[in-house]
């Protein structure tokens, strides 16, 4: 991962999603062009999936490891490259002259160890991989969709491809997993009754590359944008849509300028029409846009979703513990958030080699299913309401999804007080206060153009708490 330009301005407006959201999928056929590919509507089930498991494993998985030194995924520090927390970037890192990750590298495997030695390693541990126990898992979590990497920066791809590539350095049996992981999660995904999404690095692949990305302006100057490469990238992803028909396809950092963008999409579309893409094709159209490792100030009017993993890496990083990995409470307010401003949270898992989720890692997800359990109805199929952000008289801080007549006001972390008086939110006669989680209505009573709500003495669940104002009709 690592995006190029996803920095962009939201402005305020109140979202219009009945057209995007509610329109049927036409019979269209797509032709490649913006204005043919701009006509395709944003499927219903994306809008209300509201979280998706990304998935990052790969040859990376198995040194598993990068710096804990930028915390704050700072892109535009002059050493974050070289300190890149990134496991996924471990090729570039370690090629990189007196980086920690070419130490780490030199001292655990040997200054001659080529990086692609780790494919017989790789194809090795992944043979003790279990799919349908990741889908378990993920569908525990409350995920409705999974998007795995299919290929990373690397050029590894992780379902046996026939596309032949150029690089005679790389041997055969090195390109690609011996598993067809791509083709044995789908099926384990869809049987949980998920959507299955495809990551592909069409921006980079480091089989074609020459040298490493050192500084910010390499990001440009050593992506390939030969013929063969605009060939080869057209014709792996066009295996990954005629092969395993993806509800995401998920591209990252660019498309080569020879790969033929708009067509890619518009056969994509042809093949899946409720698929949806993201905006890192280097064209003028997307389904939504992909923040990584940011949050949203307001509602966007614009489908958006964002990617982050559970730790500082989406790859597995050995480094990683307790304090690199976002607290439980924290992970649950994020999801929170980012839905009452119409985002996705695609949250990362960075496995193993052998496919194992880190535990650190299993007890966010445990925790983040739990708490979806009891309070799942504020977050899928809602749409943002007239704000997304609030506070209580009392000091709390509040978030707001809608369905229909119900508005779900939900309160980050311990309530302040017995009582949560809803500032901004006038009370209306006819409506019946709940707290999910607990039968019965709470008594609540107007307060000027606020709404004051008593709660229990004793309250379910923990991390957050979600009021369903029942028979709300603004």
């Amino acid at each position: 991962m690592m995006c190029t330009s996803r920095y962009y301005a939201v402005t305020v407006a109140v979202l219009a999603l009945a057209g995007a959201v509610g329109a049927a999928q036409a019979p269209v056929h797509y032709q490649p062009t913006l204005d043919s590919l701009n006509q395709h509507p944003l499927p219903r089930w994306y809008a209300g999936a509201k979280l998706g498991i990304f998935i990052h494993w790969g040859l990376y998985s198995v040194p598993g490891w990068a710096p804990l030194s930028h915390p704050e995924h700072d892109f535009g520090n002059v050493d974050y490259i070289k300190n890149d927390p990134y496991t996924e970037w471990y090729l570039n890192a370690m090629r990189i002259p007196g980086s920690p990750t070419q130490t780490y590298h030199r001292e655990h495997y040997g200054a001659d160890f080529s990086y692609y030695d780790f494919a017989p390693i790789f194809n090795r541990e992944s043979k003790k991989w279990n799919p349908d126990e990741w889908a378990t898992i993920f569908h525990e979590t409350g995920a409705r969709y999974v998007v795995l990497t299919s290929k990373h920066h690397e050029g590894f791809t992780l379902w046996p491809s026939t596309t032949v590539n150029p690089n005679p350095s790389i041997p055969e049996n090195e390109r690609h997993a011996e598993r067809d992981i791509v083709g044995e999660l789908a099926e384990a995904v869809r049987k949980e009754g998920m959507k299955m999404g495809l990551y592909y690095s069409g921006g980079y692949d480091w089989t074609f590359n020459s040298g490493p990305i050192e500084t910010n302006a390499d990001y440009e100057a050593v992506k390939p944008e030969s013929k063969a490469y605009g060939d080869y990238a057209f014709a792996q992803i066009h295996e990954l849509i005629d092969r395993y028909h993806p509800a995401v396809l998920w591209n990252d950092i660019d498309w080569p300028k020879t790969g033929n963008a708009l067509q890619v999409e518009a056969d994509y579309y042809n093949s899946v029409p409720d698929g949806v893409v993201d905006d890192r094709f280097g064209i003028a159209h997307a389904d939504f846009t992909s923040p990584e490792y940011q949050k949203l100030d307001q509602i966007s009017p614009k489908k958006w979703e964002e990617c982050r993993g559970l730790g500082r890496s989406f790859g597995y990083n050995r480094a990683e513990g307790e304090a690199e990995t976002i607290p439980p409470a924290d992970l649950i307010a994020l999801l929170v958030d980012v839905v009452s401003k119409n985002g996705n949270l695609l949250l990362d898992v960075g496995p193993e080699a052998d496919g194992t989720i880190p535990p650190v890692q299993m007890e966010r997800l445990k925790a983040l299913g739990d708490w979806l359990q009891q309070n799942g109805e504020a977050i899928f199929d809602t749409e943002p309401w007239d704000r997304a952000v609030g506070s209580s008289a009392e000091g709390d801080e509040l978030r707001f999804t809608r369905k229909g007549e119900e508005l779900y006001v939900t309160i980050l972390g311990d309530p302040k007080a017995h009582t949560v008086t809803m500032q901004d939110v006038p009370s209306q006669s006819r409506i019946e206060v709940f707290l999910l989680g607990q039968k019965g209505t709470l008594t609540w009573k107007a307060d000027g153009d606020n709404l004051k709500v008593t709660l229990p003495e004793h309250l379910p669940g923990k991390y957050a708490y979600v009021l369903k104002l029942a028979h709300y009709d603004r």
